[in-house]
């Protein structure tokens, strides 16, 4: 079991960051215990890029990006059943899948159908570049907030394969749901906003919110100057 690690002056509040970029500089800040010279930064697509952005500027560290993405219903492409990285490793949601019928075969297709949307996401955003090596590395998995999990912990599962010294999540906003499941799986999770109400949006940390497009995404990567 992981180490929680929390804002006790945020607890179970709304409306605490003005936007990502707010919320990046304060976790930024609440990291800095936990930042040595062989720690790299791993964002989420799309609304973890501006916080791990922020985090690795004011470290000084190095950025990339792990591609993992949300697993939709083929009815319904804002609702999830689980995730998958653009490797290959995958998590689903056992109470969705038995309670909407899915079968194997669309969990498959829906399966294909991300990794290709991942693939061209690693050509826009990435350039195709080869993976960081994260042999003895302390890895930070950044994004913009935790709700089911499933998305982290699909991310946690390409990093443990390229065997870190370390591996810490930190997310601006956390639900309490999410940190049961994530924190077994990792040394360190790290969140300034943790909540234990129901329903619980990410969306409620944020003064300012919105869905970032892909053009958005590029233009933060275009402003790396650090």
């Amino acid at each position: 079991m992981g180490e929680l690690i929390v804002d006790k002056n945020l607890l179970n509040k709304t409306y605490v960051f003005e936007d990502r970029e707010d919320a990046g500089k304060k976790l930024a800040l609440f990291l800095t215990p936990f930042i040595d010279k062989d720690t790299i930064v791993l964002a989420i697509p799309s609304g973890g890029v501006p916080v791990g952005l922020e985090i690795a500027k004011f470290h000084k560290i190095p950025f990339d990006l792990i591609l993992v993405k949300k697993l939709t219903f083929p009815w319904n492409t804002e609702a999830g059943f689980g995730a998958i990285s653009i490797e290959g490793d995958y998590r689903l949601n056992p109470e969705i899948v038995e309670y909407t019928g899915l079968t194997e075969d669309i969990i498959n297709k829906q399966k294909e159908k991300t990794i290709n949307v991942l693939k061209e996401r690693n050509k826009l955003f990435r350039k195709g570049k080869p993976f960081p090596d994260l042999t003895g590395k302390k890895v930070i998995i950044v994004d913009d907030g935790l709700a089911s999990g499933y998305t982290m912990l699909t991310a946690i599962d390409m990093v443990k394969r390229k065997n870190p010294r370390e591996i810490i999540v930190a997310v601006p906003t956390c639900s309490t749901s999410a940190v049961e499941k994530v924190l077994p799986y990792v040394d360190k999770l790290v969140c300034l906003n943790l909540r234990s109400s129901y329903p619980y949006a990410v969306a409620d940390a944020y003064v300012n919110w919105y869905d970032l497009s892909n053009e958005d995404v590029l233009r933060y990567l275009e402003n790396i100057n650090y």
